[in-house]
């Protein structure tokens, strides 16, 4: 296991970053980590550690926690926290334990992504304002601290303009880790040609091309029918969480249950709140934003927009419902030129 490298999705939420785990978890050549999302490098910092206290730690807490189940002949370690994107400075440890580490980054269209991050803080219970548009005009009073429900675990998804700002938080991760370790996929690309994608990532991360696959979308957008349930079983008060908790949510808090058997009670607790969430899950309805939010979000993000399609070489300006356009088009060869606001 200590000679395998290091690969790993780090956002942004909602822009198909369950489906890219999957298409690297499925390959025979990665040992994908036993919590999808371990969030473990932006919840610890190690960046004060010395180089060998940050191995230590490192090869004695985040290994065996979540990549206990490695054979060691894996030549590739993955995972995937979408919080690594909004905190680039932490992932100095990463780099001095696998110098080559590689990162995937997925983006979307704002106007897509933020909804669909609304619907999926709400099903996990971390959001209670179930508006979006009322949960969007909530982000600067949530920046004081204010209006944070209980059972957020991290009340900085809760700031959607600072999550939409995607051009500053790929240019952040950028100068820390290094373009060239850096892959960006666009959403779109994701959406109409997953099988070329995934010749890319596989391309990207040194692995064998795969050729029979399972492409389909990974995680669509669920709802429940009683929120006060959905939260006491995804965020359970911290005197109930042994046994209500789920195993992906304990670890993430550092409060694993014990490797020892569980008892019949504990058992019982835990298929009982399994068929609840089931029953409690609903498919979550289409979202449409208002005209005066469509434009409040294209007028806030567009420069950032236009930041990210400089950044990545790419045109976007079908994004923020085409409120952005090329100033010109480059000759081949040449950087993507600014987009601009428009006008009239």
């Amino acid at each position: 296991m200590n000679e395998s490298g290091f690969a790993c999705v780090v956002g942004a939420p909602r822009c198909g970053t369950t489906s890219l785990a999957s298409f690297i978890k499925n390959h025979p050549d990665v040992c994908f980590s036993s919590v999808k999302e371990p969030h473990y490098f932006s919840q610890y910092d190690l960046t004060e550690l010395s180089s060998d206290e940050v191995r230590q730690c490192i090869d004695e807490r985040y290994l065996p926690r979540y990549f206990s189940h490695a054979s060691g002949s894996h030549p590739l370690l993955a995972e995937a926290s979408v919080t690594y994107l909004y905190t680039p400075d932490r992932m100095g440890p990463i780099l001095q334990r696998w110098p080559d580490a590689k990162f995937v980054i997925a983006v979307r269209d704002p106007l897509e992504m933020l909804p669909s991050l609304h619907q999926r803080l709400m099903y996990l219970g971390d959001e209670t304002e179930t508006d979006f548009g009322k949960a969007w005009a909530l982000s600067s009073e949530r920046e004081q601290g204010r209006s944070i429900p209980r059972t957020c675990v991290d009340p900085r998804w809760l700031r959607y303009d600072e999550a939409g700002r995607l051009g500053t938080h790929v240019e952040n991760f950028f100068r820390v880790v290094g373009r060239e370790r850096c892959m960006v996929v666009v959403f779109d690309d994701l959406a109409t040609n997953p099988a070329a994608l995934h010749r890319r990532l596989t391309d990207f991360l040194g692995l064998a091309p795969q050729e029979t696959l399972d492409l389909g979308a990974r995680r669509t957008s669920m709802s429940y029918r009683f929120g006060w349930l959905q939260r006491l079983l995804k965020r359970p008060p911290i005197a109930t969480r042994a046994l209500l908790a789920g195993e992906a949510y304990r670890q993430r808090v550092g409060q694993a249950r014990s490797k020892g058997p569980d008892s019949a009670i504990v058992r019982a607790v835990l298929a009982g709140r399994k068929r609840l969430l089931r029953w409690n899950k609903v498919p979550a309805p289409p979202v449409r934003l208002p005209d005066w939010l469509r434009r409040e979000i294209c007028e806030t993000l567009a420069g950032e927009i236009n930041h990210l399609s400089r950044l990545i070489d790419r045109d976007l300006s079908h994004w923020l419902d085409g409120t952005i356009e090329r100033s010109f088009v480059a000759d081949p060869g040449q950087q993507v030129e600014a987009l601009v606001p428009r006008t009239g």
